[in-house]
């Protein structure tokens, strides 16, 4: 049965306003003490001031939530006055899916619908508004404001949002490219990534199911260090077909962050993980794992 992109979006947006509106003062000051911690721990705001990048997941708020603060954390640490977020942009509809399978396969991404780099203060150049009702970076938004609020900072830095579609190995060519370079020249780099969708929920053989235990998040770091892998190598194509075995959402992202920096060193510093039953209405296990990865100047 073809999966209704449609309800799925209205589903998971419904579902991530929730879980923030749920945490409330106490919940979201819960996050943000765990992520300074986090942060301060693993110096990710010098991480930052030398170049490096943090990529951090977007599963539930109430997973990964001291995640995304540690990332907001660093971020205004690191004493930039602009941060770029680049991140993914999910296929909701039907025509962006059949896009992305078509460069998979071998079209060009040139030849295919949405190609190219969406974001704020691009609408009317672009005339592409599907970022505008995607989820990933929700959480993120909440407690980047949250720890400005936190701090009182009355003046805070430019916080800029890219979404790249349909990079196909080749993210040097994708429309809109040199304006984000240009964008971030001195300027701090995040993203965001759910790099492993594994179980039935997510069309995983039976057979090879893992739950999300000591087993299932070694397989988990398995294929995420070989996406590292790939990043670290800049070979752009192997990794774009990385993402489709692993089930991983950063596909674009991943290559443009890669392309911006150059040659860097990965390592997960952190995970978590969701369990995604009741959201895709599937027996268990039907999970994500969400890691914190550091990038490092090579």
């Amino acid at each position: 049965m073809e999966l209704d992109r449609d309800q799925l979006q209205k589903d998971i947006l419904a579902m991530y306003a929730r879980e923030i509106n749920e945490l409330g003062e106490k919940g979201t000051q819960e996050h943000l003490e765990r992520g300074v911690a986090l942060s301060q721990q693993h110096q990710l705001g010098s991480l930052l001031a030398n170049n490096g990048m943090l990529v951090f997941p977007h599963i539930s708020v109430n997973d990964c939530g001291y995640q995304q603060a540690a990332v907001a954390h660093a971020a205004l640490e690191s004493g930039a006055d602009r941060i770029v977020v680049i991140s993914v942009l999910h296929a909701f509809t039907q025509e962006m899916e059949n896009a992305r399978r078509a460069v998979v396969a071998g079209a060009k991404p040139a030849d295919q619908p949405f190609y190219g780099i969406q974001g704020s203060g691009l609408n009317e150049s672009t005339g592409r508004i599907e970022w505008t009702g995607d989820h990933a970076l929700m959480g993120w938004r909440h407690f980047w404001d949250a720890e400005i609020k936190r701090r009182g900072i009355s003046n805070p830095p430019e916080m800029i949002e890219r979404y790249p579609w349909l990079a196909g190995g080749e993210p040097e060519n994708l429309p809109g490219i040199e304006e984000l370079a240009k964008l971030c020249e001195n300027a701090v780099i995040v993203s965001t990534a759910d790099p492993v969708h594994h179980g039935l929920g997510y069309g995983t053989p039976a057979d090879e199911c893992f739950e999300p235990d000591a087993a299932g998040l070694a397989m988990a770091t398995d294929l995420i260090n070989e996406g590292i892998g790939y990043m670290e190598r800049q070979e752009h194509w192997e990794y774009n077909q990385h993402t489709v075995r692993a089930k991983s959402d950063h596909r674009d992202a991943g290559q443009v962050m890669s392309y911006l920096r150059g040659p860097m060193k990965g390592n997960i510093i952190d995970m978590s993980v969701s369990d995604s039953t009741e959201l895709y209405g599937s027996p268990p296990p039907t999970w994500v794992a969400g890691p914190l990865v550091t990038w490092n100047v090579d």
